[in-house]
């Protein structure tokens, strides 16, 4: 038995209150220093390159914690390199972690010294009620505009770009947008897609995901499918482009992607056009073996991801390969980690007891999880951050 087990069963009633309060306290400092590392994680982007799609992703792989605690963390780590007053009675254990996370999403410099001591006595409920109540916007009326409605769409650079226009009224056009940005928030960012315009991208890759959804429950198989029109050497070498019938020219690695997730037909031609192969139409796997890759994978086979949303079926031994399509050579994988494999040079193998091992690009074994304890202290690790 743990030695600091038996010997708190022997202490006083008040030397048991005095060790608790004495651990609470401690646990805030090291609570604390974790928030201050997290932020210096954060802003050096250290989950670049690591298999994450962006902090949060890396913190809840990372530690085995809900995405919801992550980013709340990940706020309020934030919050405290401006909060000095805050942080201190969050390191001295006056404030405890549940207290602290809300008090940060609506404390400013100029209101922390006036809320501490409310905050030191209110229940963490009663401040989370408060947060909730600070974050509040007011809504504007919407103007009737009804007649003035209109969605429009047109292509340019040679059909290669499809460009769409819409003006709805405010209320509906609220309406939009909120579908489009609360499923953006959940779609990845992939490695090169950061910066001003990612999130326009997101929102773009989101209004496809809407329009994907529609189409691939229609019963029309014309309207569901895709046909790639592709030369045989810009297959074998993986130059050049392929065709999208009605238009559009996309990456042969990109179309190798939508053999996992879509109805595609592939056109094989040679040089003069003529037919070499007409690929079959097909949907990856069917859905009851869909259905059984769920029930095994639970989520996203990433280590530490777990994703369920957005997941897909992938060949672990490409289809376009010969690569069957039955469970013993299927994994789910959620889109961002999906696009890593296509696209980004990252590989992984099934083993025969089901362990899915990932590699990176330049073929180092992926794991997740803390990196394992040093022999000796890191003086580093003793780095105090100014709150």
């Amino acid at each position: 038995m743990n030695p600091d087990v038996v010997s708190a069963r022997r202490c006083s009633d008040e030397s048991v209150t005095a060790g608790m309060d004495a651990s609470h306290r401690s646990a805030c400092a090291a609570q604390r220093s974790l928030l201050s590392f997290i932020a210096e994680a954060d802003r050096r982007e250290l989950w670049r390159n690591d298999g994450a799609r962006d902090m949060c992703h890396w913190l809840w792989m990372r530690y085995g914690i809900s995405d919801w605690k992550a980013r709340r963390w990940i706020d309020s780590a934030r919050a405290l390199e401006r909060l000095p007053h805050i942080s201190s009675a969050f390191a001295e254990g006056a404030l405890g972690i549940d207290k602290v996370v809300e008090l940060t999403r609506f404390a400013a410099p100029e209101t922390e010294r006036r809320l501490l001591p409310w905050a030191q006595y209110a229940s963490s409920g009663a401040i989370r009620r408060r947060a909730e109540l600070e974050a509040r916007r007011s809504l504007e009326e919407a103007e009737a505009a009804e007649r003035l409605r209109s969605v429009s769409w047109w292509h340019e650079d040679d059909g290669r770009r499809f460009c769409l226009a819409a003006s709805l009224p405010a209320a509906q056009g609220a309406l939009v947008a909120k579908a489009l940005d609360r499923l953006a928030e959940r779609i990845p960012v992939m490695p090169d897609e950061d910066g001003a315009g990612g999130l326009d991208q997101r929102r773009a890759d989101a209004l496809v995901l809407l329009a994907t959804s529609r189409v691939s429950s229609d019963s029309d198989p014309d309207r569901a499918t895709i046909v790639v029109h592709a030369q045989l050497e810009t297959l074998v070498s993986g130059q050049g482009g392929c065709e999208i019938e009605g238009g559009g020219v996309i990456h042969p690695e990109t179309a190798k992607r939508l053999l996992c997730a879509a109805r595609l037909q592939a056109v094989i031609e040679d040089h003069s056009g003529q037919l070499v192969r007409l690929g079959r139409i097909r949907r990856d796997p069917p859905p009851w073996m869909l259905r059984q890759l769920r029930h095994r994978d639970s989520g996203c086979r990433f280590p530490g991801c777990g994703s369920r949303r957005y997941a897909h079926a992938h060949h672990v031994e490409w289809w376009e390969k010969g690569g069957a399509t039955d469970l013993e050579n299927l994994v789910l994988v959620c889109g961002f980690h999906h696009r890593l494999v296509h696209e980004y040079g990252w590989r992984l193998r099934r083993e025969p007891d089901g362990e899915v091992r990932w590699f990176r690009p330049d073929g180092r074994r992926y794991r997740a999880g803390p990196s394992p304890p040093p022999e000796r202290r890191d003086p580093e690790l003793a780095l105090s951050f100014s709150a």
